[in-house]
């Protein structure tokens, strides 16, 4: 599905992408995939997740994001933030203190993910019961 965004007009292929569609997250060199990779992330999709329930400090949302790293968690907050998702603010306090937040766009995106997350977890019975199938009949080899 192609979204009209700043860069180019309707019809007009972005950089790296398809001529049919503005942004093809299927052609190889389109900026929707590192986009897209960014918001799927175990980290980035798990971040999105927690930054639904509010503003976060990082060690706030680190331990909400239970066992990201602190490297992870600064390279996803990054990434997210450059692609607009998460907005971060810095305020000029002693000690410094840095708040992250969803934006109007990552909230839509968030939300989305959310009920990713959702059917998911509601799932799992079935989930677990094909794993245990799946592994009986492979071990069993």
């Amino acid at each position: 599905m192609a979204i009209e965004s700043g860069a180019g007009t309707a019809g007009e292929a972005a950089p790296g992408c398809t001529d049919d569609l503005a942004y093809d997250v299927f052609a190889r060199d389109c900026p929707s995939r590192d986009a897209l990779k960014h918001v799927t992330d175990r980290w980035g999709s798990l971040t999105l997740g927690a930054l639904l329930d509010g503003t976060f400090r990082f060690n706030e949302l680190r331990r909400r994001v239970d066992g990201v790293s602190e490297k992870m968690l600064a390279q996803s907050l990054h990434a997210l933030e450059r692609d607009g998702l998460v907005h971060r603010e810095a305020q000029q306090s002693n000690p410094p203190r840095v708040d992250y937040a969803l934006t109007p766009l990552g909230d839509q995106v968030a939300r989305q993910l959310r009920l990713l997350i959702d059917l998911v977890e509601d799932r799992m019975p079935q989930v677990l019961q094909a794993r245990e199938r799946y592994d009986a009949r492979h071990l069993a080899k």
